[in-house]
């Protein structure tokens, strides 16, 4: 298991520098395929609610060319939702129907509203990239402390019935590693930028939403009895597993953002 993590990282981890580096349709094309298996993968995790798979996803992309392109939103999603419902009451079988229409939702809107907030941070004017850095390092690096530490020292469950190797342990070691890496991220690369204590702040914010994210994901595998979203990155499960922490925190880091420096 840890030759393949290594091998996905070490051809992904280049990529994703990539693409930020560069930003703007690079980075609009990487979140484009991020949402697009990650809406699959939850479609995948959620099926014994039966949701409307297909236009759910056709749905999700132009939700998505809609937020990049900044036209016809409100329009796409009025459209969208009414299809949806349309294609519901013309089902073989309209069974468990307000779940299926909920799953379908929540996929189709949620998960691409949320992580195209990745390439709002992304294109912050000047320091976008420092930001968006920032975030992937801190939600790395976390994971990185969570599990070594919880692994190592974890004692008691932090959500036993969601996650049950995740431990209280791990979870402040996730908080503490994040608030470090913030700091010594700040005083290399965004002195000019970010105060320390602005530092510390999105720190602490990224690590507690962060983990709730993972969390969250989690409990829709807990109810359908999935250990990975999918097999698309060898080692490491399926795409949504990748970046499910950024589901809450990609939202409110890019608002927390624009209230404390904007």
């Amino acid at each position: 298991m840890l030759i393949p993590r290594i091998l996905t990282a070490l051809v992904g981890i280049p990529v994703v520098i990539a693409c930020i580096y560069y930003g703007g349709l690079a980075f609009y094309i990487m979140f484009f395929a991020v949402i697009l298996f990650s809406v699959m993968e939850f479609f995948s995790i959620c099926k014994k609610y039966n949701p409307l798979r297909f236009f759910g996803t056709l749905a999700a992309i132009v939700f998505y060319l809609a937020l990049c392109t900044g036209t016809y939103v409100q329009e796409t999603v009025i459209v969208s939702v009414f299809l949806i419902f349309f294609f519901a009451m013309f089902r073989k079988s309209i069974e468990n129907v307000s779940a299926s229409l909920a799953v379908t939702a929540l996929g189709t809107f949620f998960i691409t509203w949320a992580l195209f907030h990745m390439v709002l941070i992304r294109d912050i004017p000047k320091y976008g990239i420092h930001y968006i850095i920032f975030l992937f390092v801190n939600i790395w690096m976390l994971d990185t402390g969570a599990y070594f530490i919880g692994k190592k020292f974890g004692k008691h469950k932090l959500a036993s019935l969601i996650s049950p190797k995740k431990t209280i342990e791990g979870a402040i070691a996730g908080v503490v590693t994040a608030v470090l890496v913030s700091l010594v991220y700040r005083h290399f690369f965004m002195q000019n930028i970010i105060t320390n204590n602005e530092a510390i702040i999105f720190a602490l914010v990224i690590s507690f939403v962060g983990q709730f994210s993972d969390l969250a994901e989690s409990l829709f595998k807990r109810d359908c009895n999935i250990k990975d979203s999918g097999n698309i990155l060898p080692g490491h499960g399926g795409m949504l597993d990748r970046f499910d922490s950024y589901l809450f925190c990609a939202p409110i880091f890019y608002y927390l953002i624009q209230l404390m420096k904007y």
